[in-house]
């Protein structure tokens, strides 16, 4: 389980203290949680400190027990914290099969590799020898990405708006592998997203705005109104 205890963090702009996080308090322990809301609304801010990317300006942050405030990303990935970025990351000289063994922490075989690139909706023939250069596209990448994550098999995976700069085709496959993600994970998954779609896949929904949290629950309490009840619900339908 993560939990965060009156978690703020503050940034230093024209020479002034301003709050991008202010106090949150969560629990999570469900499989699949959705954070939401509004751009600038301290999302993305808030997946980074769960991975140790930034540190908070005050309070704590507990998984499975233990205070992992003062951890490191490397540390933190070490009890099983994995961290997907909007944009992944291209590695020259480095093929997909060489990522999923680093992902695996171990040396695997070419067919076991390949298992977890059908997993993902990816022609394992097409990829496993590729180079993650400019030659893939984001959809591609993207999928990849998940692919370690499923080949790590972590405790609690997040994910930075998936969605990102992809095209539809790209998004209805992930769509289907966060479905598919959703049947098998035996840990936790956290996704900040807007699209629809992806926030009716999940168990629970956090609506973050104003680096504060808004609402928390199941999503048939918390859907309906993001959809029907917000000025900006055309947002929420990926109509962006």
């Amino acid at each position: 389980m993560l939990e965060l205890q009156n978690v703020s963090f503050d940034v230093k702009e024209n020479q002034e203290q301003k709050g991008i996080l202010k106090n949150i308090s969560l629990k999570i322990d469900d499989r699949f949680v959705a954070i939401t809301g509004p751009n600038g609304g301290g999302k993305s801010t808030l997946a980074k400190i769960i991975a140790g990317i930034e540190k908070p300006t005050s309070g704590r942050i507990i998984f499975d027990g233990r205070d992992i405030t003062d951890m490191s990303i490397t540390d933190r990935a070490n009890m099983g914290i994995s961290f997907a970025f909007q944009q992944p990351v291209r590695f020259k000289g480095i093929t997909v099969k060489d990522l999923i063994n680093l992902a695996a922490g171990k040396q695997i075989s070419t067919a076991c590799a390949c298992e977890y690139l059908s997993e993902v909706g990816l022609c394992a023939k097409d990829y496993i020898g590729r180079e993650v250069n400019a030659s893939l596209s984001g959809g591609e990448l993207k999928r990849i990405e998940i692919a370690m994550i499923i080949a790590r098999g972590t405790k609690l995976s997040v994910f930075d708006e998936p969605e990102a700069g992809i095209d539809l085709w790209s998004f209805n496959n992930l769509i289907h592998v966060f479905e598919k993600l959703h049947e098998q994970v035996q840990g936790s998954i956290i996704i900040i997203s807007h699209q629809e779609r992806i926030l009716n896949i999940a168990d629970k929904i956090i609506v973050i705005a104003g680096g504060e949290v808004r609402d928390y629950g199941p999503k048939e309490d918390i859907l309906p109104g993001l959809l029907g009840g917000m000025d900006n619900c055309k947002f929420y339908k990926g109509e962006h």
